[in-house]
Order: structure tokens, then sequence, then C-alpha cells
């Protein structure tokens, strides 16, 4: 897994501007959300929303023996541009315990709802386990 930083350009903080990948296997998950294994959201702030779901992107990657250290591209979408920016510190923080140093090719999008009602994130991931 390459890392792309054209010359000149500074250093994303937490993302990459693109990741390339020679050969290997691919994974694609669906938008996921901070529920539990009963569909259940527990918690009704972001950042407990953001851990949980990047919990269960673990875990669904996991089925293919996949971690944190795979996924080359995170789409986010959030519900509450200012909440996520007052959160960002602790956002970064949780990031980190959960996925580690791991910093793939992400965009984040505000929206203006997701289709579960009390959902505040989802995220799209993408994984490639290399050859």
């Amino acid at each position: 897994m390459k890392h792309l930083l054209p010359h000149g350009w500074p250093r994303p903080k937490g993302y990459s501007n693109g990741i390339s990948v020679k050969s290997g296997r691919t994974i694609y998950l669906a938008g996921l959300i901070g529920w539990n294994e009963k569909e259940i959201i527990e918690s009704d702030k972001l950042t407990d929303q953001f851990h949980k779901t990047l919990k269960n992107i673990l875990a669904v990657l996991a089925e293919d023996g996949a971690g944190p250290e795979h996924i080359t591209r995170m789409t986010w979408y959030i519900t509450d541009k200012s909440e996520y920016l007052e959160n960002l510190k602790e956002i970064g923080a949780i990031y980190r315990e959960v996925i580690g140093k791991n910093y793939p090719a992400m965009a984040c999008v505000v929206v203006s709802a997701l289709i579960e009602d009390k959902a505040k994130i989802e995220i799209e991931t993408t994984a490639v386990i290399e050859d």
C-alpha cells in the first residue's frame, strides 16, 4: 500500500490524499452506523455512535480476515457539522484508539438526514488485503 502525496503538498491530518495498491483482495462495506447487534442505537451522542460505527466496521472486516490496517477508503456521512466540529478532538482520539495510525483516503459529507432517524453518522469503507 502506497500513500500518495504530491511534491510540495502538506501532509494531510488524519487521512491520505490517495492510496495505491498493486494487487490484492478488495472488500467493500455498506454504509454502517453506530447501532448494536440488535439494530438499536444506544446513544444520541455523535462520539458514541462514531465509536460503535468503527467497531462495527472492524467486526465486518474481520469476517474476511481483514483489520484496520487494510482500510484504504472511508466516506463519512454526518448529519450535524457543528456537533462534528465541536467534538473533533474526541473523534480523533476515538479513531486512533479503534483504527490506530492507518489513515486511508477519506471524505466527510454533511447530509440532511440518514435513513435511520437516530443515526448521526454512517461510514462506507473499502479495504484491500494485499497479495
